[in-house]
């Protein structure tokens, strides 16, 4: 008993310290983060049109694993003026194509997990640190959620950030970090309190409140007792968890229990992934009644690895299908819901996915990668253009670790996820506690946030 109130009184104080850094935030803004589980082939999700094209064809045509660009359903078109050079987006990604020409979405390329910047040479004569495990999807991923690849964290960066960051949310108790996936890394921090729900499809009044029965007066006596109990164990470290965690669960109860005057939301997509999405737009329509200023969640869509059969109808074509769809219709209920520029939408994966075709023929698909290609979507977002540096096409080329097309990635993912923390609140005090290789790269912001 006496290490749990050791660590208590740590976790208590790691938040008295953080409540003195910053006050309560007058806006609001979120953070959604999707994660493509399995690692996404984004070299078939975003390829180059002009004369690397050629390059592109000439290595996945033979084996079955290119995608057209020319006639029924080939590539969808993009300018990026960055690189002053043509894309194009995987067919199946045409509402991603709209909000880009909208200026509502970019595209950050060859992103993924480094110690330090790395070269071919300093890859290959091992005078540059690599990731742990690299390849693996264990290992991949949680150095992805946690932006640490140096080390087995055990805390997430959404879940550092929001340690660093709870008070932007003032008085409020509902959880800052709420996964619609389950109990994930990404949520976990050292103090934070995170809220998971493991079926999207199931109600929000059926996963979060706390009730009373009885009349009108009875449940007023009832709560004021509640009230009077939690005061008291405020002041006592042991219990004040058990205190917050009743103050939660009572302040959702009676939001969602007065969601009557919220105006309907616009039908989402009968998806894994749109399931999610809705369930993170209701939380966000009630923000206010929640007393949130500050929140991050967390989506999840499996089928992403893809060794074989990736040019089947129902595998990378129409995984595609369904995060475009409810992507659109997500970030669409954010204009409805008069926020689209405080909601920001970011995908992960484990990696990208080798250039080298894995296999030939009809079950054709690719191996583990490392670096790839992400969508970040919103309207704080500078979209309509790339980030970062696309890789050069070419198996040996000066991007590949060896001669399959795995691609170093050019810009690590604690750049990507600094530049997106920046723009929520984190402070640059704190920036280097939340991520700390952040140094040894060249920029902490990538900018593509306004």
């Amino acid at each position: 008993m006496l290490g749990m109130g050791a660590f208590a009184a740590g976790i208590q104080d790691f938040g008295l310290v953080n409540a003195l850094a910053q006050s309560a935030a007058t806006d609001y803004k979120a953070l959604v983060c999707v994660f493509l589980n399995g690692g996404n082939d984004g070299t078939n999700t975003v390829i180059p049109l002009d004369g690397e094209y050629t390059n592109y064809f000439n290595v996945r045509n033979p084996a079955g694993l290119a995608l057209p660009n020319q006639g029924a359903g080939s590539l969808l078109t993009i300018n990026a003026p960055s690189h002053g050079r043509q894309f194009g987006f995987h067919p199946s990604m045409t509402d991603m194509q709209t909000l880009f020409n909208d200026g509502k979405l970019a595209v950050l390329c060859n992103a993924g997990p480094l110690i330090e910047p790395l070269t071919r040479a300093t890859y290959r004569d091992n005078t540059g640190r690599r990731p742990l495990q690299l390849f693996s999807h264990f290992d991949q991923v949680n150095q992805w959620l946690t932006s640490i690849s140096n080390d087995n964290s055990k805390t997430g960066w959404g879940g550092r950030m929001a340690d660093r960051t709870t008070t932007l949310n003032g008085p409020a108790t509902f959880p800052q970090m709420v996964s619609i996936a389950g109990v994930n890394l990404f949520i976990t921090g050292a103090a934070t309190r995170p809220f998971a729900i493991a079926d999207a499809r199931t109600s929000l009044a059926t996963v979060l409140p706390l009730t009373m029965t009885g009349s009108s007066a009875e449940i007023s006596s009832r709560r004021a007792a509640f009230d009077l109990i939690r005061a008291q164990s405020d002041g006592a470290r042991l219990v004040k968890a058990a205190a917050d965690t009743t103050t939660s669960a009572l302040q959702t109860s009676a939001a969602l229990a007065n969601t009557s005057g919220q105006p309907p939301l616009r039908d989402f997509p009968n998806t894994t992934l749109g399931y999610q999405l809705e369930q993170v737009a209701r939380l966000i329509q009630l923000r206010d009644a929640l007393g949130m200023k500050r929140q991050v969640f967390f989506c999840s869509l499996g089928g992403f690895d893809t060794h074989n059969n990736q040019m089947a109808a129902n595998s990378h074509a129409s995984l595609w299908t369904q995060v475009s769809q409810a992507l659109k219709t997500f970030y669409d209920t954010t204009v409805d819901l008069g926020i689209a520029d405080k909601v920001t939408t970011f995908t992960h994966s484990d990696f990208g996915r080798t250039f080298q075709p894995a296999g030939t023929g009809a079950g054709v698909g690719s191996d583990h990668g490392w670096g790839g290609h992400h969508l970040i979507i919103g309207g704080a977002v500078r979209g309509g253009d790339f980030y970062g540096r696309y890789p050069t096409l070419a198996l040996g080329g000066p991007d590949d670790t060896d001669t399959r097309g795995r691609f170093i990635p050019t810009t690590s993912v604690e750049q990507y996820a600094a530049t997106l923390a920046t723009w929520y609140g984190l402070s640059p005090n704190d920036l280097s506690l939340v991520f700390p290789l952040i140094g040894r790269f060249a920029t902490s912001n990538l900018g593509f946030m306004l």
